[in-house]
């Protein structure tokens, strides 16, 4: 029996929904007949064209809000409305992370660093994740286990690290798992049924990994129903005293 299974009604909270592995979840979520309530947020409306078109069929399940992870005012606007219709989650999964955009690419050297785009990767895949921890705690505070997940990457593992490169990600993905293992252990203090970890996907064939795939075997570049199925089964399977962890795909654990 998983912590799902025990647990009704089940509220869950997917963070970055409006396209690859957190659309995967909704999708996957909709299927499940224990979830009651999905809230799902996208940043702008223009780039979640399927997940806008998913609510308004599941609308009795399903609602979308806006949500720029970069912007606090903006977090507590979007988990204020949450309130107004439940008290209550048991699954939440951050799924927002950057790695490249039209004036952001990984860093293959040091020569290639720059200060703004240092923070745009910390603000992204950093910060906005515990200003989520923050805001959230107080949906956690009750009696049933729950699990706050968020989409981290192998190749933020300092222990791990051999090939160099990648500063800004690296980093930002790093920073992450400490600030997540940090608001674990504060999260068991408030909030001791909830699980706080962080989750290494793999390589997933989404528009994040597109330019990156040339050399990963095909059999370890995942399709993101693959990678949902694989992460939901680790959540699931969580036990008492992985809080604070950093899990890979297939259940192992990661070094920091």
């Amino acid at each position: 029996m998983t912590f799902i299974d025990e647990i009704n009604p089940v509220n869950t909270l997917i963070v970055g929904a409006s396209q690859g592995i957190g659309l995967g979840f909704v999708k996957k979520l909709l299927q499940d007949v224990r979830i009651t309530k999905i809230y799902a947020t996208y940043r702008q409306a223009e780039s979640a064209p399927d997940l806008l078109a998913i609510e308004r069929e599941y609308s009795n399940i399903l609602t979308c809000l806006s949500l720029d992870i970069t912007n606090e005012q903006n977090i507590v606007a979007s988990i204020q409305k949450i309130g107004t219709e439940v008290k209550q989650l048991h699954l939440v999964i951050n799924c927002v992370g950057i790695l490249h955009a039209d004036n952001l690419q990984p860093e293959k050297s040091l020569k290639q660093l720059n200060s703004e785009n240092l923070l745009h990767y910390f603000q992204v895949n950093s910060i906005g994740a515990v200003l989520l921890a923050k805001h959230l705690l107080p949906f956690f505070r009750h009696g049933e286990r729950s699990v706050f997940a968020t989409i981290s990457a192998k190749i933020g593992s300092i222990g791990d690290n051999q090939l160099g490169g990648w500063y800004g990600y690296r980093a930002s993905k790093a920073a992450l798992n400490m600030f997540m293992r940090t608001a674990a252990i504060e999260y068991a203090r408030s909030s001791p049924k909830s699980l706080v970890v962080t989750l290494h996907p793999g390589t997933t064939d989404t528009r994040l990994s597109r330019p990156f795939q040339k050399n990963v075997p095909t059999d370890k570049l995942f399709s993101v129903e693959r990678t949902v199925s694989q992460l939901l089964s680790v959540i699931e399977e969580l036990q008492e005293g992985d809080s604070g962890q950093f899990f890979s795909w297939d259940g192992s654990r990661l070094p920091w």
